[in-house]
């Protein structure tokens, strides 16, 4: 009998201001290393730079890119439009500054079919243009950065709660109504945590790597991690069981930290050993993190740890209730298969 040709493909991307990124991320789709039918689904925000251009020209090129208006800018929302645009039976998600290595989507798809899951993901592999983007990758792949996390720093394949980015089957898209528009951040985690809850997998492979480009200034790095801590306390308080020591560590170390410089500045000088401790902590934690890069790159190791430290912590401690009152109320349930319909 002839082989059956691999399933069709839809890649969606969410895309805002990614003028210096968007064209080589769709080239690493384009090139991928994959027999099957491949389409590109560009989800545009209102960019403030060239991204719409690159979009228009990229589509012009190749037949198989196509846009949508994401009018919001919000990463769900986009994620949203280009599924629904979309049409094949395996759903690969891809950010704008993301590079795809050149076997990901024929991985991803083989596993999928090897393990059954309904998702798959792999490693966030930072990689920077610059020193100070080095140094940022490098703290961001590194356990005094980012903890144990799996998909930021490896580990074994495996059943996970959650993965970077995310290789799906269409109809466990469908099956659970797509994201959560009310999660501009860790929605993924929200979406994975419904299909885990209807008797879905999501799987981890480290055989899955995604190039990603780190923040290119201090500023943007420390509202990308605020961001990232306000959303995991909507989390937090979303499903109380998510939360763990690894979490907890930042803004217990703000909040540390704050009173020691109080205590040392009205009280005692030794409220600073707190401080103090903790700038020694995280360099010597840059010397291992920092081996391989320039002088430069590693000296500016401990100011990535530190903003991605201290912001994550505060945008946790500041986390209003508000939002993850309003994050609840739109809660949306598990929707599980009928069992005539499900494909194991």
């Amino acid at each position: 009998m002839p082989q059956q040709p691999p399933p069709a493909v839809s890649v969606i991307m969410p895309v805002l201001d990614e003028e210096r990124h968007l064209r080589n991320s769709v080239r690493h789709i384009l090139e991928q290393e994959y027999a099957g039918e491949m389409e590109v689904v560009i989800a545009l925000g209102p960019s403030t730079d060239r991204t719409d251009e690159i979009a228009a020209e990229l589509v012009a090129e190749d037949p198989r890119v196509h846009t949508v208006p994401n009018p919001t800018g919000r990463t769900p929302a986009a994620l949203n439009a280009a599924i629904k645009a979309s049409r094949h039976p395996i759903v690969v998600r891809v950010d704008g500054h993301g590079m795809l290595s050149r076997n990901y989507i024929a991985t991803a798809v083989r596993l999928l079919a090897e393990t059954g899951a309904a998702n798959v993901g792999g490693i966030m592999h930072a990689e920077g243009e610059n020193a100070w983007e080095d140094a940022v990758a490098a703290a961001m792949t590194s356990r005094i950065g980012v903890g144990n996390a799996a998909f930021h720093t490896g580990g074994e394949a495996g059943p996970a709660e959650t993965v970077y980015l995310g290789v799906f089957r269409r109809d466990a898209l469908e099956q659970q109504g797509g994201y959560n528009e009310e999660f501009i951040r860790a929605q993924d985690w929200e979406l994975n945590f419904r299909i885990r809850e209807a008797g879905g997998q999501i799987w981890f492979s480290p055989e899955l790597k995604v190039q990603y480009r780190p923040r290119p200034s201090i500023k943007a790095l420390a509202k990308q991690y605020k961001d990232y801590g306000k959303w995991r306390h909507v989390v937090a308080r979303y499903h109380a069981g998510s939360i763990n020591l690894r979490y907890l560590a930042p803004p217990t170390a703000v909040a540390a930290i704050a009173a020691g410089l109080v205590v040392g500045a009205a009280v005692t000088p030794w409220g600073f050993v707190v401080p103090a401790g903790y700038l020694a902590a995280i360099t010597a934690g840059s010397l291992p993190a920092g081996k391989g890069l320039s002088l430069k790159a590693r000296a500016q190791i401990p100011v990535a740890l530190a903003t991605m430290h201290m912001s994550w912590g505060f945008g946790f401690l500041t986390s209003p209730r508000s939002l993850a009152r309003k994050v609840i109320a739109s809660r949306r349930p598990a929707v599980v298969a009928p069992a005539a319909t499900r494909t194991d």
